[in-house]
């Protein structure tokens, strides 16, 4: 069910991506009077297709990684006389210019939209309290301690970990100053902290910046009482019940959930636990197994049980969301600013800041698909914007095959007042085809990496 539920949400997330990056083009050619003989959402065998009254075919193929939209084009075949004015390569070079740039573009506008649907939609998160600092790290250095607030991270405004996150990691692989502001509680005045950074995790695989810094997020004291019990889990199968209180595990004593009781488990994927409960004031014991899963790459114990309701302080909790006017410039700014992070992480990649394992593939992908959906409508609608805005920026680099690259030959030509040569054009679409299937198969072999 969970392989069936990752591919349901992979195929909903790449088919939205690529059908509105084709459609730009689409509409766009359009509109600058270029017949479209085919747009194909997909590659291989059609699995449906219709024609509309204009003439053109639409496709939806079996493999969903991809799509096209197929003009009429002298260079691709012969062209009755009557239609020469609606073929592509006869259009004016600004017009051709505009066609290929509607792609990315619209991505990106997509990605705003899927943002603005976020901000107004709203998100609950926990704000971004530090728990115990790691002595002699980079954090406890700069004089940070547990309780203090982060509010602000090289200028930037930080209302949960995940801005606390994305700030970070705009400086992987950097040595200088980080700056800092906390709070030590609501109300209270802010206080800089100057973080030192050297070569700070310079091509590391799969860094974790807040843990590399030496942080940890806040956590209640949450005891170890019994909620809802999963159908056919381990806890079931060992006679675990809703409402009970563990007190041991191997014969040490815990009294929490979160720093206790999952750490235990999760370190056990098929070893028997045993478990000192109390059940209506009643000490027993029990025998669980935890079964296996994968998180993060990891293989990890689960038992099927959760901890029974609580609350978390009202101060660490925050809501953000805004009225749909405040929200257009708040989503095409973030838009921006994941851009302008996509081509920071890929320049630092190219100088070897970044680590070239940090590469994401087709798998990938579909994991975090399938991650984001099951955490929700805002995990998903923000999973869909990073992906768009990551195609945007993939398809403007410029390397012939791509959208950018076409983008090239196409200003050169406005430039020089006349095309470049055949085999110029020929001779760069060979190298952009061995870089971007290179750079393909090294990002599947991340992929597969990463499942070892």
């Amino acid at each position: 069910m969970d392989l069936l539920f990752t591919l349901l949400a992979t195929v909903v997330a790449l088919g939205l991506l690529v059908t509105i990056h084709e459609y730009g083009h689409f509409w766009v050619a359009r509109r600058c009077g270029v017949k479209v003989l085919r747009f194909s959402i997909g590659f291989g065998s059609a699995l449906c297709r219709w024609h509309d009254k204009r003439g053109t075919e639409f496709v939806i193929a079996a493999i969903p990684l991809g799509g096209y939209v197929k003009m009429l084009d002298e260079r691709e075949g012969p062209v009755d006389e009557a239609e020469l004015d609606q073929a592509f390569n006869r259009k004016d070079v600004k017009k051709r210019i505009a066609i290929v740039a509607a792609g990315p573009i619209a991505n990106f506008l997509l990605a705003i939209l899927a943002f603005w649907l976020v901000a107004v939609i709203g998100i609950t998160t926990l704000a971004p309290v530090l728990g115990p600092v790691e002595p002699g790290s980079v954090a406890a250095r700069a004089g940070l301690v547990q309780g203090l607030e982060v509010v602000e991270i090289d200028g930037a405004e930080t209302r949960s970990w995940h801005d606390v996150n994305l700030q970070l990691i705009r400086r992987l692989g950097e040595t200088g100053q980080m700056q800092v502001m906390a709070i030590d509680g609501p109300g209270a005045t802010p206080q800089s902290y100057t973080l030192v950074l050297n070569d700070w995790l310079r091509g590391a695989d799969q860094p974790d910046p807040i843990a590399a810094l030496g942080l940890t997020s806040w956590r209640p004291e949450v005891p170890p009482l019994l909620g809802e019990i999963s159908p056919d889990g381990a806890a079931e199968a060992a006679g675990l019940r809703s409402g009970d209180l563990i007190v041991s595990i191997d014969g040490e004593p815990v009294d929490n959930w979160l720093d206790q009781v999952v750490p235990a488990i999760q370190a056990s994927p098929g070893e028997p636990l045993e478990i000192g409960i109390e059940r209506d004031g009643q000490p027993m014991l029990l025998t669980v197994t935890p079964q296996s899963r994968e998180q993060g790459g990891e293989i990890s114990g689960f038992v099927g049980a959760g901890v029974a309701a609580f609350e978390w302080p009202e101060h660490m909790v925050r809501t953000i969301d805004y009225n749909p006017l405040v929200a257009i410039p708040f989503a095409a700014a973030k838009t921006w600013d994941m851009t302008v992070l996509t081509l920071d992480s890929l320049k630092k990649m190219l100088t070897g800041l970044v680590s070239a394992k940090n590469l994401s593939g087709p798998i990938t992908i579909a994991k975090v698909a399938g991650a984001s959906a099951k955490s929700g409508p805002e995990s998903f609608l923000n999973f869909i914007a990073y992906l768009s805005i990551s195609l945007g920026v993939l398809n403007l680099l410029p390397i012939p095959v791509l959208d950018g690259g076409h983008l090239v030959y196409y200003t050169a030509e406005w430039i020089r007042g006349k095309p470049l040569s055949e085999r110029i054009q020929a001779w760069g679409l060979q190298i952009g085809l061995t870089l971007i299937v290179g750079v393909m198969l090294f990002a599947i072999y991340n992929d597969i990496s990463r499942l070892g």
